[in-house]
């Protein structure tokens, strides 16, 4: 695990392309050891593939890096549409942007709770840095935009599995941040915390209550409270006012708007209203009466988690602020 932060730090802190690249094989190694477990086929199975759709990802970005580097200017990579696409092509490959990212769901499908949360959100940490960092070939974000709103959208409906509900939520939360991306070059940073803060919340509960499919969330009627919080905490990550996870888009619609930006925000704005009702769903199958019973012992509420809980509750207060600040 401190291989895998040491991997984002060197991305962080990099001023070559061969250092940024040298971070995200430090950060690939380091993960495919937590992915594989001894008596998990399918842990096993998620973490070939990875590593095999990674490989495959590094070379396309050195051999990009490398060509650029001996026909053009190092750190002008705006002077070959082709190389420049294979550059971005891999890194969104990497962090299974769309239309790159069917590995992301099978993979996902495959791990635990705990590698769950890393997958959506430290592994997408370095990729977002190295975006932030180059020259944006804007034709080609403004594709992976749309698509992963729209994808992300459409394949979440009816989805049974809950870590395929997380892993196109994560989708759809990547392509706000690609925007942000665009238009401001700290703020996604900011909605990028905010997402993994939510994500940490949820996933939690999930690991918990060890809930892997929608039908299991009735389980949470053992414990009123925890239903609740899991309740505020879905429509935060779905981006409902007045949560968090609200102002943040909101920020990024005000962005795409000052802009001119009016079709792509329309888009974001019903793909986000499609995936609010699959959140809801989620909540609905949570207060839904049990058809059966299972043995579940009921989980004591952590204080530290409570806490956590409030600072997101407590958006309706200081969101405004922050809104206005920046």
């Amino acid at each position: 695990m401190n291989s895998l932060i040491l991997g984002i730090f060197i991305v962080i802190s990099s001023n070559s392309w061969f250092s940024m690249w040298m971070g995200l094989e430090i950060n690939l190694l380091s993960f495919i050891p937590l992915m594989m477990k001894k008596n998990n086929s399918y842990s096993n199975e998620s973490a070939l593939k990875y590593f095999l759709i990674q490989v495959m990802a590094s070379i396309m970005l050195l051999i990009s890096i490398i060509l650029n580097s001996y026909y053009y200017d190092f750190v002008m990579l705006n002077y070959n549409e082709i190389l420049n696409f294979t550059l971005y092509s891999s890194i969104m490959t990497k962090m299974g942007a769309a239309p790159f990212h069917f590995w992301f769901i099978e993979v996902i499908e495959g791990l635990n709770w705990n590698n769950s949360l890393i997958l959506l959100t430290l592994q997408k940490i370095s990729p977002f840095i190295i975006i932030s960092y180059t020259k944006m070939f804007f034709n080609f974000i403004y594709m992976v935009i749309i698509l992963s709103v729209i994808l992300s959208t459409v394949s979440s409906l009816n989805l049974s599995s809950l870590r395929k509900v997380m892993a196109f939520s994560s989708i759809n939360h990547m392509g706000w941040m690609l925007i942000l991306i665009l238009l401001n070059k700290s703020l996604w940073l900011y909605y990028l915390m905010i997402y993994c803060f939510i994500n940490l919340l949820v996933i939690y509960i999930f690991k918990k209550n060890k809930i892997f499919y929608i039908f299991q969330l009735n389980n949470l009627e053992k414990n009123k409270i925890l239903k609740f919080i899991f309740s505020l905490n879905i429509l935060s990550l779905g981006g409902f006012p007045p949560f968090i996870g609200f102002y943040m888009k909101w920020i990024s619609l005000n962005f795409m708007l000052e802009n001119k930006l009016m079709l792509l925000a329309l888009i974001m704005i019903l793909c986000s209203l499609i995936m609010l009702y699959i959140y809801t769903r989620l909540i609905f199958y949570s207060f839904a009466i049990k058809l059966f019973e299972l043995k579940l012992k009921t989980k004591k509420i952590n204080i530290f988690f409570l806490i956590l809980n409030f600072f997101n509750i407590s958006a309706l207060t200081f969101s405004p602020w922050l809104f206005n600040f920046l």
